[in-house]
């Protein structure tokens, strides 16, 4: 579709880094580590928090046709065995008459991080991208560093509310099926996405997500009818012409004014 291929121009676009771009936006977001607290199994809850200053916006992991997804490198830390991120619930924000899903004001992106060795502090260094956004959209740097040390085992505020702002599982928001038809087109694959679940209230944004490297998504157009919510996109390589898709790598998150929902895989539709 004409539509594919322009966002994947934008989309171009927005990645390549002026050299300029940092210095002329002064400092629009700035961030810091919480090292929240240990549990009992020895993962330690902690989070990113990044401020935006007011007008700013930024992106989630799926940003849209305009966005920038964010990248995170956790090179040179200490006794760092693995970390999870728990993403909060995106907002859908118009942009240039297109749409884009992300964050303003402050968002607090949870951690779940497991330490190399059991018992010992985790020395975070963390060199993160991410896309900010007023008038103009760049990538921008932020360099941020925290140790967590275990010795708090009370959880910090901020942090549970970003975990209850994480979206409803499908068990939890009450999906019975969700399926996905695939057809070849002129750019790759055209994938409907029929989910059968409760409205999450108003207008129903429905962002799907291949789970595989290569393969770049087009927003939906998505309707309901009943308790059926239907989203139709395209799915094209990034590299090359070959394009296969694995349903169960596949992640639907349904964003509605009453909730968000996450599923995890669709089967054959």
């Amino acid at each position: 579709m004409i539509r594919s291929l322009t966002a994947l121009f934008l989309l171009a676009l927005c990645l390549i880094r002026p050299a300029w771009a940092q210095s002329d936006i002064g400092t629009p977001a700035t961030g810091e580590i919480l090292p929240g607290w240990v549990q009992q199994d020895g993962t330690h809850m902690a989070a990113i928090r990044i401020k935006l200053q007011p007008g700013w916006k930024t992106y989630w992991r799926s940003p849209g046709d305009a966005g920038i997804p964010p990248q995170f490198n956790w090179q040179g830390s200490s006794n760092l065995g693995d970390v999870r991120i728990i993403w909060p619930a995106p907002l859908v924000i118009p942009q240039n008459g297109m749409q884009t899903i992300g964050y303003k004001d402050v968002l607090v992106l949870p951690l779940a991080v497991a330490p190399r060795n059991q018992g010992q502090p985790v020395d975070l260094r963390l060199q993160l991208n991410i896309g900010v956004c007023e008038d103009i959209c760049v990538p921008f740097d932020l360099s941020l560093q925290g140790t967590l040390t275990g010795n708090d085992t009370r959880p910090t505020p901020a942090i549970v509310a970003a975990l209850a702002a994480r979206p409803y599982s499908g068990s939890e928001a009450g999906v019975s099926a969700a399926t996905c038809r695939l057809r070849p087109n002129d750019d790759g694959l055209e994938i409907t996405a029929q989910i059968t679940m409760p409205p999450a209230g108003g207008r129903e944004v429905v962002i799907i997500e291949p789970g595989q490297t290569g393969i770049w998504t087009s927003e939906t157009d998505a309707r309901r009818a009943g308790q059926q919510l239907i989203a139709v996109g395209d799915m094209v390589p990034t590299r090359g012409t070959g394009i296969a898709i694995d349903r169960s790598k596949i992640t639907l998150t349904v964003l509605g004014r009453d909730k968000a929902v996450e599923i995890k895989g669709c089967t054959p539709g």
